[in-house]
């Protein structure tokens, strides 16, 4: 049973998968990892790092998979290319290429099969052990104004348990999504007790119109469920499937969710990297206003 408010442990830990192959990148992630394209001026998997630090969750663990050396060079000390800023007096792209190497203690462990993103948090037990951890997920990008991973981080501090991000969708696009059952929570407005879930229900079958998205932080008795888990959709081991476990079982801690209604830029498709890159261009505190300019004016010649 998960311990509750008081002597609940503090979270520390992040876990980033990114063993996957970006197929639907091809042929940009043939040799670049999908992680490290670039949004607007910063790979893709340094704005989830940095919401991972801004939580005060330093100790970062990626599940990686073959050819993603890039990733482990990125958040590295480039000592020759630092050398030569800094001769050149150029310590504001010092101090950039700095940052990522500075932003958190970053480890990395392999997911040699491709089993699904259940099979990828059990690759972290050695590494989190019995402390609770948080997972991001590196195509869902929360904007950095709006800090969804620091309240449900508060949430499982003061409630204990497990705590899933959720955020209502279209009745017409939650089968693309993990459905969860929810009835309503004392501890605020936007905190839902969930009692199940659902991983990509059929058309008119789904629980809610809250739709699981990429960020959770987990009790690590998830671990003892995941290894019970049986492959699911896809023939995958569903993380998904583990929380349905949790919520709907009165043994194990209790699952709540954060509803989030705030800025989210998903990746995860052409479209959308697309639709992302427009909407953080514009907002860049250097780049936006020409680029804002130049955007309304290729519109309206259209």
């Amino acid at each position: 049973m998960s311990l509750h408010t008081t002597g609940v442990p503090p979270v520390v830990k992040a876990v980033i998968p990114a063993a996957g192959l970006g197929t639907r990148f091809l042929p940009a992630t043939k040799a670049t990892p999908k992680e490290m394209l670039p949004v607007v001026d910063k790979p893709a998997i340094q704005y989830v790092v940095e919401e991972a630090a801004a939580a005060g969750l330093t100790d970062v663990l990626m599940i990686t998979g073959r050819n993603k050396r890039a990733l482990e060079d990125h958040f590295d000390r480039a000592h020759e290319l630092e050398s030569l800023l800094e001769d050149k007096g150029d310590l504001g792209r010092l101090e950039l290429v700095r940052r990522s190497s500075s932003l958190a203690t970053v480890h990395y462990a392999r997911q040699g099969d491709p089993k699904g993103l259940g099979h990828a948090v059990l690759c972290a037990e050695a590494h989190v052990g019995d402390s609770p951890f948080a997972v991001l997920l590196g195509d869902d990008l929360i904007d950095p104004r709006d800090p969804l991973l620091a309240r449900m981080v508060e949430i499982r501090r003061r409630l204990g348990g497990s705590v899933v991000a959720l955020m209502p969708v279209p009745e017409d696009r939650i089968h693309l999504y993990g459905s969860a059952a929810v009835v309503p929570s004392e501890a605020g407005d936007d905190v839902r007790v969930l009692s199940g879930l659902v991983e990509k229900p059929a058309p008119g079958t789904a629980p809610s119109n809250l739709a699981v998205i990429g960020r959770y932080v987990l009790d690590p008795e998830i671990f003892a469920v995941l290894r019970d888990t049986p492959p699911g959709r896809g023939g995958e081991i569903q993380l998904t499937d583990a929380l349905h476990t949790l919520a709907s079982d009165d043994r194990h801690g209790p699952v709540h969710g954060v509803v989030f209604e705030g800025r989210r830029y998903d990746t995860g498709d052409r479209g959308d990297y697309l639709r992302a890159q427009v909407r953080l261009a514009c907002e860049h505190p250097e780049l936006g206003p020409s680029f804002t300019g130049w955007l309304r004016k290729y519109a309206a010649a259209l």
